[in-house]
């Protein structure tokens, strides 16, 4: 079992930066990729970022240029920096890890980004 704790989110006006986190504990070396999603009320949850344990990553072409994804291995902590923020990403971030050996997701209990204009 991996357990996943956010921090980070809250309020903050359109052009500002918030940065999550999200500290994993429990089967931490099961663990392959780790990334954010969000959702938006009314929308499906949507994934926005991820980085594997090479340190490859993803990103939705909505936050391109704007979110950058990292991880601190030795806190078994991942990261989101979010700058230039929108009000079209107001939403609940939830932090997510996969293990692909198993192919099981968890999740984390989410947080929320409010971005105001």
């Amino acid at each position: 079992q991996v357990q996943l704790v956010e921090s980070g989110g809250g309020l903050v006006q359109a052009g500002g930066s918030l940065r999550l986190s999200c500290a994993a504990s429990g089967s931490i070396s099961s663990i392959t990729v780790m990334g954010w999603y969000r959702q938006a009320p009314g929308k499906q949850r949507e994934a926005i970022a991820s980085i594997t344990s090479g340190g490859s990553t993803y990103y939705r072409d909505s936050v391109k240029g704007r979110f950058a994804i990292s991880r601190d291995n030795a806190k078994n902590t991942v990261y989101l920096q979010m700058n230039s923020l929108k009000p079209e990403d107001t939403a609940v971030y939830y932090c997510n890890a996969f293990a692909m050996a198993i192919h099981q997701h968890y999740w984390g209990q989410g947080t929320q980004v409010t971005v105001s204009s």
